[in-house]
């Protein structure tokens, strides 16, 4: 599913959207003659980005140097740059967030411009510079979700049209995922409320930040059943050639115990509401080439984005009280009272 034409927003950072010319499906982004395509891979990490990623690149799209590497508890690896980690880790810590923040300040505040991050752009086009000279490269990134207009740009700036393919999986399953790699890490384990904000956050900036480009979503569970399918999918929405030469390669990649947490239930609701649901079952709807609900997504994210405002304001100054109490111990405060008693007594305004 390719979006629709439309004007440049503030929701995209900034990015010059006349270098693409989305006609409708199947039609692949129109800049300058053999302009080279680079294809994003969003989406929430554990959501099917890395084998998503493989698979392409077995079927022909050029990957960067310098890969992550695999570790124990994703033994076919990650597949995505150190040098692009490192400068979404910069970015992000340079406008007080991270990968870890469930929150829109950021987003709100117009922080991922690129009228404000010309620097940034930079060195993103620097980076991008170096990837393989090919007619296709693949990149992905998590964090890049947070903020692909300023990618878009530098990608542009570098010679690249631009494509995205959004990853899709049930929320319940990476609530499972998360939790297995907080096992095999020793790492912070953080709650299912935590991981389905950062779900929502991550799916609804991946769909909303690329409306103006054209773009395919791709279920895990899909992949997983008929890669052929999704491949076929995902050349024929974007015109780009994917061609396997080695089918035995993603045969071997994608073994049955890629997917450790098969969720087939209803998804749960943390918050209150049916948000969760409504972008899963939307996301799910694209990839399976059903029209997408747009003004679906486009509710939920107002809601989201203005109970999470309210909600982080309540909890910054409930902080704020937080740290008084634990300043204030009972002895303090007794003498406090008491001294202020004697005081009315004096003045005989004791109530």
């Amino acid at each position: 599913m390719i979006g629709s034409r439309r004007s440049a927003s503030k929701r995209t950072a900034g990015f010059n959207s006349r270098v693409l010319q989305v006609d409708g499906p199947g039609l692949a982004p129109r800049g300058a003659p053999g302009r080279p395509v680079i294809l994003f891979v969003l989406g929430f990490g554990r959501s099917g980005t890395s084998a998503l990623t493989r698979v392409l690149s077995l079927s022909g799209a050029a990957l960067p140097s310098g890969l992550l590497g695999a570790t124990r508890e994703n033994r076919r690896g990650y597949w995505e740059p150190r040098r692009a980690i490192h400068l979404n880790q910069e970015i992000l810590r340079g406008h007080g967030s991270s990968g870890y923040d469930m929150s829109l300040r950021a987003q709100e505040e117009g922080a991922f411009d690129v009228e404000s991050n010309t620097a940034y752009v930079d060195k993103i086009r620097a980076y991008l510079t170096t990837l393989p000279t090919a007619p296709l490269v693949i990149i992905k990134e998590p964090k890049m979700t947070m903020m692909p207009g300023l990618w878009f740009e530098a990608a542009s700036q570098a010679g690249f049209d631009i494509a995205a393919v959004i990853s899709v999986r049930h929320p319940q399953e990476i609530i499972g995922s998360l939790a297995k790699r907080a096992d095999y890490q020793h790492y912070v384990r953080d709650s299912p409320e935590l991981t389905m904000a950062w779900w929502l956050k991550y799916s609804l900036l991946a769909e909303r930040n690329t409306r103006d480009v054209p773009r395919v979503f791709v279920e895990y569970a899909n992949l997983l059943e008929d890669w052929r399918q999704e491949v076929k999918r995902v050349s024929v929405a974007l015109g780009v050639d994917l061609s396997t030469q080695d089918e035995g390669a993603i045969e071997r990649f994608l073994s049955p115990d890629l997917q450790h947490h098969r969720h087939f239930g209803a998804v749960e609701e943390p918050f209150g509401g049916d948000w969760v649901a409504a972008v899963y079952d939307a996301m799910r709807c694209a990839a399976g080439d059903e029209p997408l609900d747009r003004s679906e997504l486009d509710r939920v994210y107002e809601a989201y984005r203005l109970s999470e405002r309210g909600f982080r304001a309540a909890f910054e100054n409930d902080r704020r009280f937080g740290t008084l109490s634990r300043l204030m111990s009972p002895f303090l405060v007794k003498l406090g009272l008491e001294a202020l008693a004697l005081l009315h007594r004096r003045r005989g305004t004791w109530a």
